[in-house]
């Protein structure tokens, strides 16, 4: 598949054969049972190296593999309360953020008002809002601070640690 007339082989041992021709670089390839692959084809002239194709695939998505499993996915938990929630029921939910947080996931707390309720949006929906960041002060950041949208306030937090 390489279409140049030159390139710069590397070997399988990773010395450099020097300049010399596609066709004899891939016989040479062909002596060794392994491929002629193009590592740079941009360069003046194109770097190839000596390899065995299958199994450098075969190592690359090994790699691909471990590296994926070594990722941690952060999700996005969602505690929901309204603005006349009593103070048990409100440390009951703090417990729960802090349980969330404790499995390093983000949390959305959401304060949902009803009818006549959205007249103390920003009095009373703030101070429950921010009472709940001050309980969570040691184990959690704030990463969006309390706002409107539509008829809910919102706020998400995420763990402190890193």
């Amino acid at each position: 598949m390489i279409r140049i007339d030159e390139v710069r082989v590397i070997d399988a041992a990773g010395e450099q054969l020097g300049i010399i021709s596609t066709r004899q670089a891939i016989s040479i390839a062909e002596e060794d049972g392994l491929d002629l692959v193009e590592i740079s084809p941009t360069a003046k002239p194109p770097v190839c190296r000596i390899m065995d194709y299958g199994k450098y695939r075969y190592e690359k998505s090994k790699k691909e593999a471990e590296a994926r499993k070594r990722q941690s996915v952060v999700e996005m938990k969602e505690i929901k309360l309204r603005p006349k929630t009593e103070k048990h029921d409100l440390d009951f939910k703090i417990r729960n953020i802090r349980k969330f947080l404790g499995q390093n996931n983000k949390v959305k707390v959401t304060l949902r008002f009803r009818g006549r309720e959205i007249v103390y949006a920003d009095t009373l929906g703030r101070d429950v809002l921010k009472k709940i960041a001050a309980e969570l002060e040691d184990v959690a950041i704030v990463i969006q601070p309390p706002m409107m949208e539509g008829r809910q306030m919102v706020m998400t937090v995420a763990s402190n640690k890193k």
